[in-house]
Formats: C-alpha cells, structure tokens, sequence
C-alpha cells in the first residue's frame, strides 16, 4: 500500500496506457481474421484489380485457388470478406445467419428506400423482422395470391383480346400484322402487377394514363433498379461522396422523386376511395390490391419509427420495380407470361 502511494500520477496514468496496449495486443493476436491479399493501392484499396475483370466472380475465383477459400480485399477504406467454399457459405446463411445479417448503409440505399424503409435493405432488428412476418404472413402468403388469381387471369384475357383487335384493325392484305412481343410481354407483366398492387391498369384500351406516360413510368422503375445496382465511388471512399462523380447520386435523387410523387398519388387515391365509401379498413381482408390491404393494416400507426404512409409507399415501390426489371431482362419471365397467352386458346 505504501508503494503505491509513492508512485507519481505519471507513473499510474502510464502503467495504465501500457496495460490498454498489451491487451489490445494480446486480443488482436488471438483473434482470426481472413488474409489480404496483396495488391492493395493506396486509398482505392483493390478497386484497380477488380476494374480489370469485366466478370468479378471470374477474378474472385482465380484469387481463391492462390490465396484459399476465404480471404478479404479492400474496396476502397472498406474491407470485405470473401467466401468461395460453399461449406462455409451454407455455414454462414443457417448456423450463423444472424452473425452475417448486417447490410451495409450505402448510397443508395440512403438516398432511394425511404431511408431504409425497404425490407430488402433495412437493417436486420425488429422492424425486419415484424415487416418480414407480415410480409410473408399477410401480403404475400399463399391465400392472398389466390385471392388474386383472377386479377391475373382477366388481364392475360384482356391483353390478348386487344391484341386480337389490334390485328383486325391494322392487318395487312394477307392478314398479318407486325408485333414487337417482347415490349408486349412486359407491358403485360407490368399490367398484372400494377393491378395487384395499386388495382391501375397502365397499358391497353382501358389503360387510365396515356401511352407516353405509361411507358415513362415503366421507364422510371426499371431505371430504379439499375441505379440501385450502380457502383458508387462514396460507398468506397466516404470522402470522395462530395464529388459525385458520373452524377451518379443526382440520378437517384431525381429518379427516386418522380417514383415517389407517382406512388405517393396511388395512396391518396386509396385514401380517398376509402373515405368516399366510408370504409375503415378491417384487419386481415382478403380482397383488394395490396395498397387497400396495406391501409387496412398499418394505416395510422407507426411501426418502429416509420409511419404508415412510408411502409406502404415503400413496399409497393419495391414489387413494381422488381417486375420491371425482370420484365425486361429476365427471359424466363416472358416465356412464363407467353406460355399462358398461348395455353387460352379459347380466349377468342
């Protein structure tokens, strides 16, 4: 005890700093982390290499039969893991799901999902996992895309008959008439979802916009879901966000105010059919598109710190740009959609 008294503050406040630096020491030599691999460049990291490989899964996996199954590379001020063993990887999405769940809080996401009102870009913690729940429970369980089945089969019937008309009215003299299937096909896919999640029909003779707008709106959200996948230099080296270079997040803020602006006027139109009629809303209904089912389940309350007009906005944003990106790229889409319009025969 004496000893101690003797000792100079110095002395303790030194003892101290050096016992802090021996444990981190001590810490971060017990701790396992993934090897980098070589090649890193100042600031950008391995951006460069990557840069090199038009296919990055290509590159990757060359890297892995040098430097092993599981190594990290530096995007930017940003380290990242890398997995190419499938053990681990079937590891990491079941035993330790939870440990990997984080997303992380990019550009986009900050600038075009309602700030993270998004399910598939909200962070893993209670609000996930309450709008997951309802998602699949009430939204998108199997009662309700039955319930919907007739939305389905009366639009495939409606586009096909004014197919039909359209070829009586503008055949040729040996009865043919030239037809651009793929923008037909996913002016169909976009009808059907449109009208399951906002009950509007944006293409044919009862479309209640004009062509032009349709197909600018259609424009719109397949440009959301590329913008979404753009490559930001901020995601990688936050300091260089100010620059914006390509304009990139000029983009998505324009993008994400027009898509808004249309979204936001499908919900008032829901809100005032619903006051028109005088209809509050019952928890649970099975008719209805997805807006007047959103409505009935969340509208005025506040789901862990989003209010209802945002989640709905949010989840409907989500649907319609999916189906607009795999309606213009994913064949297997427009060979599903064919193979019904050809399989009704009758519909004629």
């Amino acid at each position: 005890m004496d000893s101690l008294q003797t000792l100079s503050p110095l002395t303790i406040v030194l003892l101290v700093l050096f016992s802090t630096v021996l444990f981190l020491v001590l810490h971060r030599s017990k701790s396992k982390e993934a090897p980098t691999i070589p090649g890193a460049w100042p600031i950008l990291g391995h951006l460069p290499l990557l840069a090199r490989s038009p296919a990055t899964h290509y590159l990757l996996g060359e890297v892995a039969d040098s430097h092993g199954p599981i190594f990290s590379i530096k995007l930017g001020t940003v380290k990242a893991l890398v997995i190419s063993n499938w053990e681990t990887a079937k590891e990491c999405f079941t035993t330790n799901d939870v440990a990997v769940c984080y997303r992380p809080n990019l550009v986009a996401s900050q600038t075009m999902t309602y700030n993270l009102a998004m399910l598939g870009f909200a962070p893993y913690g209670q609000f996930w996992r309450d709008m997951r729940k309802n998602l699949a429970f009430s939204f998108l369980a199997d009662h309700r895309i039955e319930a919907l089945s007739p939305v389905r089969i009366s639009e495939v019937r409606t586009s096909a008959k004014e197919l039909y008309h359209k070829w009586t009215r503008g055949k040729t003299e040996n009865e043919f008439l030239m037809v651009d299937m793929k923008e037909w096909l996913k002016e169909l896919a976009f009808n059907v979802v449109l009208r399951m999640v906002a009950g509007k029909r944006y293409f044919g003779e009862t479309a209640v916009v004009e062509v032009e707008e349709a197909r600018t709106c259609l424009a719109w959200f397949t440009e959301y879901m590329r913008l979404l996948g753009v490559f930001m230099i901020g995601d990688a080296v936050p300091w260089l966000r100010w620059f914006d270079f390509g304009g990139h997040e000029r983009a998505m803020k324009e993008n994400f105010k027009e898509l808004d602006a249309v979204v936001t006027k499908w919900l008032e139109e829901h809100k005032s059919k619903r006051n028109l009629n005088g209809q509050k809303g019952v928890k649970g209904q099975k008719g209805g598109d997805f807006i007047e089912v959103m409505l009935s389940e969340f509208d005025g309350t506040n789901i862990h710190g989003f209010d209802s007009d945002t989640v709905i906005k949010a989840t409907a944003m989500v649907l319609l740009s999916c189906v607009s990106l795999f309606a213009c790229y994913h064949p297997f889409l427009s060979h599903c959609v064919s193979k019904v319009v050809f399989e009704m025969y009758n519909v004629f």
